[in-house]
């Protein structure tokens, strides 16, 4: 099992969007999956189409995580039927669904063994390849806690200046986060979302940030999507909503999940 939080010290760089465009790719693929929002607007939640029943939510299984039981808590995202009916075999696709009772845990000050909680709730169960842990835009206790059980980082930025300086940032505080707490983290690489072709200003921020992280910027670099909202918005996975910009965005997550996940030993050398 491959643990990655998707993180950003941004907000409103599409980190969210990201997480579910990875998703989207890994149902595609056949990996079993499990989507943890960790976020307490809970907005990947909503976007993989889950309705919230009696489980436990992701906040309530932190609070008692040795008696969570994952796997009776996590809900199937209604991607997979709509997987399965374009033709697919099986396909795994849960959430461990987000609430607002998780920001009790986003302050800055949660002991070293408060930061196990996500770790704790990960080993009760659930059978799967791969974990997304959609991170909140901030370093406090959340992130720390999806750092602390992640094997890997994948930070979200916009070619932008304010998001170019966090993303360095971020990159400090990883660093100084597996000193401390999970010598394993290794940073998975830096996707570059909702780039404009025709803008001068992201065109010399990419040159930018590929002289400041070099092969840690990952490709294929995403492009803003006119209709990504109205996919989101119907709660449906980009590899089966219709039209040519749909199936090119698919095809682009396609090659970043994989990207993604061939990421190793390098990087982790280079990060330290």
């Amino acid at each position: 099992m491959q643990v990655v939080s998707i993180s950003s010290l941004k907000g409103g760089v599409g980190k969210t969007s990201v997480t579910t465009g990875l998703a989207s790719a890994a149902l595609a693929a056949g990996i079993s999956t499990l989507v943890v929002d960790l976020d307490p607007h809970a907005d990947a939640t909503t976007a993989l189409g889950v309705q919230p029943g009696d489980q436990l939510d992701i906040g309530r299984m932190l609070k008692s995580p040795r008696r969570a039981n994952l796997a009776e808590n996590v809900v199937r995202s209604s991607w997979t039927a709509r997987t399965q009916a374009n033709g697919s075999g099986p396909a795994v696709l849960d959430v461990a669904v987000g609430s607002a009772y998780t920001g009790i845990y986003d302050r800055p000050d949660l002991r070293r063994r408060d930061l196990r909680r996500l770790s704790s709730v990960l080993a009760t169960g659930g059978d799967y390849q791969l974990v997304l842990v959609d991170c909140p835009p901030s370093l406090n206790g959340l992130t720390r806690m999806a750092w602390t059980a992640s094997d890997k980082v994948a930070l979200v930025a916009e070619p932008g200046l304010f998001s170019v300086a966090g993303t360095e940032r971020t990159m400090r505080a990883i660093q100084l986060f597996r000193q401390e707490f999970a010598p394993n983290l290794s940073p998975a690489g830096i996707v570059a979302n909702r780039v404009r072709s025709g803008s001068s200003e992201h065109t010399y921020r990419l040159a930018e940030m590929e002289s400041m992280f070099g092969d840690l910027l990952l490709s294929p670099r995403i492009p803003e999507q006119a209709n990504w909202q109205q996919i989101q918005g119907a709660a449906h996975p980009v590899h089966h909503w219709p039209g040519d910009s749909a199936k090119s965005a698919a095809a682009l997550f396609d090659d970043l999940l994989a990207n993604l996940m061939a990421v190793g030993s390098g990087l982790r050398s280079r990060a330290r």
